[in-house]
């Protein structure tokens, strides 16, 4: 199990990637430059998590109080009209706490509302895996992150080093960060392992290190990112860059397993 822990390096790397793929993917310019005016807040929010740290009780209230002015105002520098227009709302007539419980709980919230908890609320976990902790349920399964319980964004089969060895598989987790070991040929979604029933999707020339897990039991799916075929990934930023892939799920009927935090 991995955890974030040193924002200066962490964030540099974000950030220098979404510069990156912005300029690589013209499809994928317009949510990267969002990413990249929250990616700031994100870290700021982070550094003064590791300096405060928050008790369980207070995360809500702190991180309205601490991480959402930042996304808000990345938000309205950088985002849709639509974007601007909702987040203001939410500022004037939002339960602003109640919005980041809900996220907690991983309970349905509006895209708006998802963007602005998981934003704000994300780095604070990052920043603190014991308080991350204490979001996790009694009773789990090893397709939730053994951290905070929360479902994989993504799944990443890094660099073995080794020509012919096979690297691990593994998940990252949506809310807190954290990575862990799962298997190469069971589905994440409901745990499927027969080959058949679990279908790859790629465009192996616009994004050969890239590709859709999907299963045709429970038709969910999610990225995952090859760092052998591109070692300079970061998986999290490179996800946001897979929309195509993400379309052409959506065109077959499959739903992702989360939605990453730029909606698709």
């Amino acid at each position: 199990m991995t955890l974030v822990a040193d924002a200066t390096t962490v964030y540099a790397e974000r950030r220098e990637r979404a510069r990156s793929l912005g300029a690589r993917y013209d499809f994928a310019q317009d949510p990267l430059r969002l990413y990249l005016a929250v990616v700031d807040a994100q870290e700021r929010t982070f550094e003064r998590a590791q300096r405060d740290r928050p008790a369980p009780l207070d995360l809500p209230a702190y991180v309205v109080r601490v991480g959402l002015p930042g996304v808000m105002e990345a938000s309205v520098a950088a985002g849709t009209e639509t974007l601007r227009e909702a987040v203001l709302l939410r500022f004037h007539d939002g339960d602003l706490e109640g919005i980041v419980e809900a996220w907690m709980r991983d309970e349905p919230l509006s895209g708006t509302d998802q963007f602005l908890a998981r934003a704000s609320a994300s780095p604070v976990l990052e920043a603190l895996p014991d308080l991350a902790a204490t979001l996790r349920a009694a009773e789990t399964d090893d397709r939730r992150c053994p951290r905070c319980g929360g479902l994989p964004q993504l799944a990443v089969f890094g660099d073995s080093g080794e020509a012919l060895v096979t690297a691990q598989r593994k998940l990252v987790c949506s809310r807190c960060g954290t990575a862990w070991a799962y298997s190469r040929m069971t589905c994440v979604g409901c745990g499927e392992n027969a080959g058949a029933k679990l279908p790859i999707l790629a465009d192996t020339e616009s994004l050969p290190h890239l590709r859709v897990d999907a299963c045709e039991i429970c038709r969910r799916y999610l990225i995952t990112v090859d760092q052998h075929r591109e070692p300079s990934a970061v998986p999290i930023v490179d996800e946001l860059a897979a929309i195509p892939l993400d379309l052409a799920a959506a065109e077959r009927g499959y739903t992702k397993i989360v939605r990453n935090l730029m909606g698709f």
